[in-house]
C-alpha cells in the first residue's frame, strides 16, 4: 500500500475511464478521427470487431485480438500486475511477468490511451471462452448455462477492473446501444453486453457513461451529440463522475478527454432539500 500526501495526489497524472454507447453506424469508431495528432500517436486501437473501415486511412497503432486470452494479455500489459492475486490467476505477478516476455505485448505499455472497439465484441469472446471451461458441461454432458454465465461474468468483471486500475491511462470502451422491452412493455436503453451481471456492475467501474446519438431539438434537423448526464429527456444511459460535463457535449473525443482530465473546477455539488410538509 502506498501513502500519498495531498500535494502528491493532486500532482499525480490520472486518466479517465469512459464507456461510449451508440446505435450501429452512429460514428463510434470514427471518434478516433477527432483526436489530435499528438494524442493519436499515443493511442492504441484495440480492434476486436474487425470493423476498422471507418478509420482505414488513419495513422493509429492497433492490435487485433481474436481470443479472450489475447484480451486478457493486453489488459495485463496495460494495467500491470495485481499483487492480491495468486500466481495461477490472470493479472497476477506471474501472468504479468510472462506477458512482458513477449516483445509485442511489452510495447503496449508505452500507450497512454486505449480505445476498445468494442466492449460488445469483447463480451462475446469472454462468453465463448466460458463455454469451453470444464465446469461448463454438466455430468450428463450438457451445457450448464448457469455455470457458463457465472464464469463469463467473473472473467469480464476481472478484465474491466484490470483496466480500471490503469490509473495513468485513458480507457475508452465503445459498445452497441440497444432498446430493451420487458414483459410489462416498458422500454429502456442499455449497452449490448452478453450477460446481465456485467451490465449491472459496469456503471460502478467506469467514470463516465456517454450515449452518442442523434438528438432532435424540435426543428427536425437532428445533430449528433454526446448525452452525458442522467436523468435526460431521452432516457439514454449516462453518468458523469467528474461533475464537469454538460448534459450535451459535442461528439469530439479529444475535447471530452481534455475537459475531464485538464485543469478546471467541477460544477458545484447542489443539494436540494425536500419541501417541508405543510403546516395545518
Amino acid at each position: 500500500m502506498k501513502f500519498l500526501d495531498a500535494d502528491t495526489r493532486l500532482a499525480e497524472k490520472s486518466g479517465t475511464k469512459i464507456l461510449i454507447v451508440g446505435l450501429p453506424g452512429v460514428g463510434k469508431t470514427s471518434l478516433l478521427r477527432t483526436l489530435r495528432t499528438k494524442m493519436l500517436a499515443s493511442t492504441l486501437f484495440v480492434d476486436i470487431e474487425a470493423g476498422d473501415i471507418a478509420v482505414a486511412d488513419l495513422p493509429v497503432a492497433s492490435v487485433r485480438p481474436r481470443t479472450w486470452s489475447d484480451c486478457r494479455d493486453i489488459a495485463c500489459a496495460l494495467g500491470g500486475p495485481n499483487p492480491a492475486l495468486p500466481a495461477t490467476a490472470a493479472y497476477s505477478e506471474a501472468h504479468y511477468t510472462e506477458v512482458m516476455k513477449n516483445a509485442e505485448l511489452a510495447r503496449l505499455a508505452s500507450f497512454s490511451t486505449l480505445f476498445v472497439d468494442s466492449l460488445t465484441a469483447a463480451a462475446r469472446l469472454s462468453f465463448q471462452a466460458a463455454e469451453q471451461l470444464p465446469e461448463a458441461t454438466s455430468d450428463r454432458g450438457r451445457k450448464d448455462l448457469r455455470a457458463i454465465y457465472g464464469a463469463h461474468a467473473r472473467s469480464m468483471l476481472a478484465w474491466l477492473h484490470q483496466l480500471q486500475h490503469a490509473r495513468d491511462r485513458n480507457v475508452i470502451l465503445v459498445a452497441v446501444l440497444e432498446r430493451n422491452i420487458d414483459e410489462l412493455n416498458i422500454s429502456t436503453w442499455q449497452p449490448q453486453i452478453e450477460g446481465a451481471k456485467t451490465g449491472r456492475e459496469l456503471p460502478a467501474i467506469v467514470d463516465e457513461i456517454i450515449t452518442m446519438q442523434w438528438v432532435d431539438f424540435g426543428d427536425r434537423k437532428p445533430v449528433r451529440a454526446f448525452v452525458c448526464t442522467n436523468p435526460n429527456p431521452w432516457g439514454y444511459p449516462a453518468k458523469d463522475r467528474s461533475g464537469r460535463l454538460e448534459q450535451l457535449e459535442p461528439p469530439n473525443l479529444d475535447a471530452l478527454i481534455e475537459k475531464l482530465t485538464g485543469p478546471g473546477q467541477r460544477k458545484p455539488f447542489t443539494v436540494v432539500s425536500p419541501e417541508q410538509p405543510a403546516q395545518n
